[in-house]
């Protein structure tokens, strides 16, 4: 089915562009980008979900092909932009289908636009640990049981090398090793191509407030049907999607193994299993 492309414009004068296929009669599937990624990376969802969806992705402000301003590269702003989109484009009965920092997104507007949550039917939260940063304080096994990686200091240090030369080339290097080694290199160059069309100093000020936000007292709040997926090759690991599953009243979880090319971004490397999940969650 023909994909098409709008824009909404925010309240604060940003033009947020979305991509758009399917009935727009038929119930809404929202997909929503990690850090760096753009509305099309969704592409084998849009074709696959357009059948009997509504499906919409959108570009980030500062990402793809929405508008770079200077300023608002925090979870919290991407929460507001994603509200307007909603409510501009009078979406209900919409399934929110978040990517690593999209989950982020996701659980920001859970917990701010509560206005907002009548139109939200189910979540689909995809490899994002609810905490990032380690506290130094934990007992051992803590930080594995959330999906938490990074020690303070660690998004500061990633955005100095973002902002410093060679950023692009760290940027590539850092997306590509959430990949699986059998990534193709025709993938990668057009993956590449995607993530060149961020400003490295708005990327690097978003991640630092990404990492350094922590949901967990959000997500036991959720209280629409929600589906959790992780994967044995991401590098959160497994337990901080099982974590997140257990503390959501009809959560549910899908884990999909390294062999079935289960990395951080198994919705594009094994785009016939996570498509299939999608929609037995969906129709379930």
């Amino acid at each position: 089915m023909a994909t098409s492309s709008g824009t909404v414009t925010t309240l604060d004068g940003v033009s947020i562009r979305y991509l758009s296929a399917g009935d727009e009669t038929n119930p809404v599937l929202l997909f929503i980008p990690g850090w760096a990624q753009t509305a099309i990376q969704w592409r084998k969802q849009i074709s696959h979900f357009s059948a009997k969806y509504h499906v919409i992705a959108v570009d980030h402000r500062g990402f793809g092909d929405s508008d770079k301003p200077e300023r608002g590269y925090r979870i919290t702003r991407l929460a507001a932009d994603l509200d307007e989109v909603i409510l501009q484009l009078d979406l209900k009965n919409v399934t929110l289908c978040g990517h690593s920092m999209g989950c982020s997104i996701i659980w920001a507007h859970w917990d701010t636009f509560i206005g907002s949550r009548s139109r939200i039917s189910r979540l689909i939260l995809v490899d994002q640990s609810p905490c990032m940063i380690i506290d130094p304080a934990w007992e051992e096994g803590v930080a594995s049981s959330f999906g938490s990686i990074f020690a303070p200091s660690t998004a500061l240090e990633m955005g100095n090398s973002l902002r410093g030369a060679g950023g692009s080339e760290y940027a590539a290097g850092f997306l590509r090793s959430l990949f699986s080694p059998s990534l193709s290199e025709e993938d990668f160059v057009w993956l590449k191509l995607q993530w060149s069309k961020m400003n490295l100093s708005h990327a690097a000020n978003l991640l630092i407030n990404h990492a350094a936000e922590d949901w967990r007292d959000v997500i036991p709040t959720i209280t629409v049907p929600t589906l959790v997926v992780g994967a044995e090759g991401s590098v959160f690991g497994i337990h901080g999607a099982q974590w997140i599953a257990s503390q959501i009243p009809n959560g549910k979880v899908e884990i999909f193994k390294e062999s079935e090319s289960g990395s951080h971004f198994m919705f594009w490397e094994n785009d016939a299993k996570f498509n299939g999940v999608i929609e037995k969650f969906l129709s379930s």
